[in-house]
């Protein structure tokens, strides 16, 4: 005789059609939590607090209690002639350092996907750059342009084409010596991220390409180029806003000399606050490269979906 013992555990049972879909899974909040907690006290705590103190009179040493001044500190920065010069600084500064990068990191990311001998040590040294601090690529490139002993000095002596440049202290070669520092340390990322693009590119677009008659340029225009263009978008936007909200490096450099010409806006709102003790002009400073940034942020993203619904529009 056969003995049937039924579960006391309700079999498991799938929704049925008439289950409401699209209902909050609340057990989802409990896996972000971990993750959303410190972006919440160590980035929007600390922007909300910089955009309420931008309201206020806050200074440094001073006993009297803060007040609230409204928009009196973006007044005063409408008509702060340096800003805007530090402000225009940095725009020439962000667009000198985000186009070459790309170029040159375009370049190095086509030829790293060749089959090369040693690619994979070629691919580890053009990193390399990326895996140093700012502040030890600063102190590193500052030994380059020393005035004495500098490495770039020396080799122009030997080769007889001067004796030398303060490139760091010239009124004229500051701000072109800093942006090559800055091409230099971002191109690596600028070159992983082009080249992962260039690897999901399927080889068969390439050879049949190539065997109906097609040229290397040919190949990189109708085929390399439109696979790529979603990385090279996403890339470029994403340092075109880093560059501009540079700081570390242009400060071991320079600390925004001579004369104010490598001044960035980060750099600008840096003094105000730590040498000249105003926080609340500071913090109004911050608003304003938040608010740029954001509209770039936001062009950027229009410009995406825009693009993709108009893609998904011809499919």
């Amino acid at each position: 005789m056969t003995l049937v013992t039924e579960s006391r555990r309700p079999a498991h049972r799938a929704p049925g059609p008439d289950a409401p879909r699209g209902a909050p899974d609340h057990g989802a909040w409990f896996l972000v939590l971990p993750a959303l907690i410190p972006i919440l006290i160590l980035s929007v705590g600390p922007l909300l607090y910089g955009v309420l103190l931008a309201f206020t009179d806050a200074q440094s040493g001073r006993t009297e209690p803060t007040e609230w001044i409204g928009a009196l500190n973006f007044r005063d920065l409408l008509h702060d002639t340096l800003f805007w010069e530090s402000f225009r600084i940095g725009l020439v500064w962000a667009v000198a350092v985000t186009v070459p990068q790309f170029l040159l990191a375009l370049g190095l990311a086509l030829l790293l996907n060749q089959n090369l001998r040693l690619r994979w040590l070629t691919r580890a040294l053009a990193i390399i750059p990326w895996a140093m601090p700012e502040v030890v690529v600063g102190i590193m490139w500052r030994l380059v342009y020393n005035a004495d002993a500098g490495i770039l000095n020396e080799t122009l002596r030997d080769l007889g084409l001067g004796n030398g440049h303060d490139w760091l202290s010239g009124l004229g070669t500051a701000l072109p010596a800093v942006v090559v520092v800055g091409v230099w340390a971002g191109m690596p990322q600028t070159t992983v991220a082009l080249l992962a693009g260039l690897q999901n590119t399927p080889r068969e677009l390439h050879e049949a390409a190539a065997v109906d008659g097609a040229g290397a340029w040919r190949r990189f225009c109708t085929v390399t180029w439109p696979a790529l263009r979603p990385v090279a978008l996403a890339i470029t936007a994403l340092n075109l806003i880093w560059n501009l909200n540079s700081f570390a490096l242009v400060y071991v450099l320079t600390n925004g000399g001579p004369g104010g010409r490598t001044r960035l806006p980060m750099l600008f709102a840096y003094e105000e606050a730590f040498r000249y003790g105003q926080f609340g002009y500071a913090a109004a400073m911050g608003c304003v490269m938040v608010a740029v940034i954001s509209i770039l942020l936001a062009v950027f993203l229009a410009g995406r979906l825009r693009g993709g619904a108009k893609g998904g529009d011809e499919a």
